[in-house]
């Protein structure tokens, strides 16, 4: 199994398999409306827009299983996604990312990390970095901003990623 493999619903409600995204670069973020890791969102956005053509895309998978942070619909946390940071990279639906309703998307990339690998994610705004293979090459922990770790997006972009 790949991460291509995996299907993943949309916040329209129609599902889709990840091979949607083959061949680009992936960064797949747990997000919340209401942590302090929030205004993340901002430069995400700022990345997403700086890199998107150069095949890179941003998937942004909300949660609410820290504090219910995130206890809006789909309708509302894409809705203030929008108004408050103007994002426009991909949002999924609400999923859980640890524990017994683990969306598949995370027991893969949990599994499959290099770094730390086979610990389970601690907080809103993880970020898991996949290159064009579809092999995760980094995992960012959530206090780690946009601005931090630019440069292993560029250099993954570049195909020099590690």
């Amino acid at each position: 199994m790949e991460i291509y493999d995996i299907k993943v619903k949309k916040m329209d409600g129609q599902e889709i398999l990840l091979e949607e995204y083959k061949g680009k670069v992936l960064l797949i973020v747990n997000t919340a409306s209401k942590c302090g890791h929030t205004p993340q969102f901002k430069g995400l956005e700022e990345m997403y827009e700086k890199y998107r053509d150069r095949d890179f895309v941003i998937l942004g998978f909300p949660c609410n299983q820290f504090l219910h942070q995130d206890p809006g619909t789909d309708e509302q946390i894409l809705g203030f996604c929008q108004l408050n940071y103007g994002v426009t990279f991909p949002m999924f639906s609400k999923i859980e990312v640890r524990g017994e309703g683990q969306h598949e998307l995370y027991k893969y990339l949990i599994a499959n990390t290099p770094d730390y690998n086979g610990k389970g994610v601690k907080w809103n705004f993880e970020k898991f970095l996949i290159d064009r293979d579809g092999r995760i090459v980094h995992r960012f922990l959530s206090k780690e901003t946009p601005a931090e770790f630019t440069h292993n997006v560029e250099e993954t972009l570049e195909g020099i990623a590690a």
